[in-house]
């Protein structure tokens, strides 16, 4: 099939999702007004297989000590799959599946797989993690850059002055109630000690036990939940043009602290569902 972009519909909602630029939906219109921060850099991309910082580009599996790329010094950042191209396997007009190999710099072989399900009320996210022989360490999360205001959508080539929100609208409202948040370092890592969770502005992650759950509101306009079985939600909220809400199978640089091996009878596989109504 093409690797050119991919466009879901259902009803008024119409997803675009570009496999050639690391699998990333580049686009989620609902009623013609754009969700997603524009731009080759946002959008909601696939972070695997670690998500947020590895400390120094550093992890172990058993004795092995490997050496990821410094992409965000002094630290590692994100994982790979967002800067590959992906495979179309499958797509028709409601859903889709791509997958990648896992490959330098990574350390280890396996397929990544990406799943979409779009319905006019919902979108339905998948990833999955499997190895294609040694047993190894990894993460899957998503990195949506939600829209501070909607009402725009217009191009962005990466400035931070706010391009893509629009005007004539009200700020999201982010509402969670998490059970803790990881009290970050100056290094931006977790520290290991979970703390009472903090008022924003945040780069931060928390903990959720009974499942991610957030909800961002455009007053007025739109109401979103962000939901998933996964305990670990990652909220970033410092820039001015859009917020994120990450949910991610571990805290960052969590292939340090809680590794889950991918072993070749249980591979890593995470599940969210954003589900909107109109206001």
């Amino acid at each position: 099939m093409s690797e050119e972009d991919i466009r879901l519909a259902a009803g008024d909602v119409e997803l675009t999702i570009t496999p050639a630029n690391g699998c990333r939906i580049s686009g989620l219109r609902i009623g013609g007004g754009e969700l997603l921060r524009q731009g080759e850099r946002y959008g909601c991309f696939p972070m695997v297989p670690w998500c947020g910082r590895t400390a120094h580009g550093r992890f172990l599996n058993g004795a092995t000590e490997h050496r990821l790329p410094l992409d965000a010094p002094p630290h590692a950042m994100h994982g790979t799959g967002r800067d590959t191209a992906w495979r179309t396997a499958r797509a028709d007009k409601t859903e889709a599946v791509f997958t990648y190999d896992l490959a330098d710099p990574w350390p280890y072989s396996g397929r990544v797989t990406q799943m979409f399900e779009l319905t006019d009320s919902s979108l339905t996210l998948r990833l999955g993690v499997e190895t294609y022989g040694d047993s190894f360490p990894a993460q899957a999360g998503w990195h949506p850059w939600f829209n501070r205001r909607l009402g725009g959508g217009s191009g962005d080539s990466g400035s931070g002055s706010g391009s893509g929100t629009g005007s004539g609208s009200e700020d999201v409202t982010l509402d969670f109630t998490p059970a803790w948040q990881e009290e970050r370092g100056e290094d931006h890592l977790p520290t290991g000690r979970r703390i009472p969770p903090e008022p924003g502005p945040w780069d931060d992650c928390f903990g959720m036990p009974d499942g991610v759950d957030v909800t961002l509101t455009w007053p007025g306009r739109l109401e979103l939940k962000v939901t998933s079985r996964t305990p670990w939600v990652v909220v970033y909220d410092e820039q001015e043009a859009a917020v994120c809400v990450e949910p991610q199978s571990g805290p960052p640089n969590g292939l340090n602290t809680a590794p889950r091996l991918v072993t070749p009878i249980d591979p890593l596989e995470i599940e969210t569902t954003w589900t909107w109504r109109r206001l």
